[in-house]
């Protein structure tokens, strides 16, 4: 097997989902109860308020799914102007300094009248996240939700206990790692709502940063 690109290393994964768990748990606990990196539950809820007529929260929730869904046109757009275009650039890195903006701005919003601009904006993000790394190690999965990573992390499990297979072992603790960062994200933004003076959407920043340095050595060949 070819040497993989640093984009799919499991330390950039993990850093991703990492900061996928504190986005996830910052707009839940802070801006109006909104899942705004993974919409599954987001259309649960507007189907919800759907059927009971309250049409104030049904936009409330379909608003941050129409913005992942231009974040992923976005991702794909930018992947194709960047295509050969600008040497020593990964096309990646521009997303994660978006990304990274997004959160500073997201963190200057006051809390209450702008929450529905505050999750729009990390929707749109996070489908440019969850878009852009797409593999790690060679293996479909997600940054920004962990349904997905569960069920194939719990597949390779069997394959390894039921069959000795050796590449099953390494599918589950790519799996396994990824869910675990995107947990530890939600328990260090949670912490950090509770009993720290800042807005703790910033935090997301460090780990969107480490896998920008991380990308930005590949390009330089370090």
């Amino acid at each position: 097997m070819g040497q993989r690109q640093t984009s799919e290393s499991l330390r950039v994964g993990c850093l991703l989902a990492l900061a996928g768990g504190m986005l996830d748990a910052y707009s839940y606990l802070n801006r109006g109860q909104v899942f705004a990196t993974a919409e599954t539950g987001n259309l649960v809820l507007l189907g919800i308020h759907l059927a009971r007529g309250e049409q104030e929260q049904v936009l409330h929730y379909a608003l941050p799914v129409l913005a992942f869904m231009l974040g992923v046109f976005g991702a794909e757009w930018l992947r194709k102007w960047f295509d050969g275009r600008i040497q020593g650039i990964h096309w990646r890195q521009p997303l994660l300094l978006a990304e990274c903006g997004a959160v500073l701005l997201v963190s200057l919003l006051p809390v209450g009248k702008l929450d529905g601009l505050a999750n729009v904006m990390i929707s749109f993000t996070s489908a440019l996240q969850v878009e852009s790394f797409r593999k790690i190690r060679g293996y479909g999965c997600a940054t920004t939700m962990c349904t997905g990573n569960l069920r194939s992390g719990t597949d390779a499990c069997f394959r390894w206990l039921a069959h000795g297979e050796k590449q099953a072992l390494e599918q589950m603790q790519v799996y396994y790692s990824l869910i675990g960062c995107f947990v530890l994200g939600a328990i260090c933004n949670g912490f950090a709502t509770w009993y720290l003076p800042i807005p703790s959407a910033l935090f997301a920043c460090i780990p969107l940063l480490g896998a920008f340095i991380f990308l930005f050595k590949e390009e330089m060949g370090q």
